[in-house]
């Protein structure tokens, strides 16, 4: 079974694939949103199929709707499943949140209260998903603005125990942590210092900004921008705690050209390889 290293990722976009097929550069391992994929054929797939041949790649969703309390969507399960079934990505993952409602799709990842109710719901939808797949998931944590007046459990202890309940391993968005660390006002350090080494499967990294109002002290999860200083230091503090896992660098809005993205994840690699040496020099 194919795996993913703990090196550096990143998206995968189509207008850098002359870069990637024609040059065959130094990157660990791509990722794909499944959504933009399930088609009956055509270019994409075929494009795909080739990534697939060249590099481990791993399938990240955003429409399964996970933490919205109804039943998942069937059809999108059944295209999941499919694509999985073609391709054999090295991992599969998906977001806490929701973003559809009594059959209305949202384009938007809106976040899920954190309660009992919307954890037993969360630990069903997963269970759901991986029996259906037929493979273990990774969870990411969310990007939070503002507190919901509902929630009752501490966002580690959730998706902790969503993870340990339902068998799914974490994604863990340093960036995501940063952002809600400043907005809720808690410590980023401290949630991660606490997050169990062994449900980490994988990272993610990303850049944010500073919302247009000046007014407002809230930072915004856009993926428009390089990673942040206090980002890679949340980054290296995590790495030297649980040592290297496979990091995505994610840009999605105002993409860069390939040297730009390439150079952000062979900065990530380079935290990793250290991190390395030092894990190495240490059992020496």
């Amino acid at each position: 079974m194919i795996v993913l290293p703990a090196r550096a990722g990143v998206g995968f976009k189509a207008e850098h694939a002359k870069d990637i097929f024609g040059t065959t550069p130094s990157v660990g391992w791509f990722e794909i949103h499944p959504e933009n994929y399930m088609v009956a054929g055509g270019p994409r797939l075929a494009m795909l199929e080739q990534l697939c041949g060249q590099y481990p790649v791993s399938m990240h969703g955003v429409g399964l709707s996970l933490g919205g309390g109804e039943p998942l969507n069937e059809n999108h399960l059944a295209d999941l499943k499919r694509l999985v079934d073609r391709f054999d990505p090295a991992m599969v993952s998906e977001h806490i949140a929701w973003s559809s409602h009594e059959g209305l799709y949202m384009a938007d990842l809106l976040p899920t209260p954190m309660t009992k109710t919307s954890l037993d719901q969360l630990v069903t939808a997963i269970s759901r998903v991986q029996d259906h797949i037929g493979r273990r998931i990774l969870i990411e944590n969310p990007t939070s603005y503002m507190a919901l007046p509902q929630n009752s459990i501490p966002e580690l202890d959730f998706i902790t125990e969503a993870a340990r309940r339902s068998g799914c391993g974490l994604l863990i968005d340093v960036n995501n942590v940063y952002i809600s660390a400043h907005n809720l006002g808690f410590d980023a350090k401290a949630f991660i210092d606490a997050v169990p080494t062994d449900l980490i499967g994988e990272i993610h990294l990303a850049g944010h900004e500073r919302d247009a109002n000046q007014n407002d002290d809230v930072l915004i999860d856009t993926h428009s921008r390089p990673v942040s200083d206090p980002v890679w230091a949340l980054f290296d503090r995590l790495i030297g705690r649980i040592g290297p896992r496979p990091t995505l660098i994610e840009w999605d809005n105002d993409v860069p050209s390939w040297p730009v993205l390439h150079q952000e994840a062979m900065l990530a690699d380079r935290y990793l390889a250290n991190d390395r040496m030092t894990g190495l020099e240490a059992a020496s």
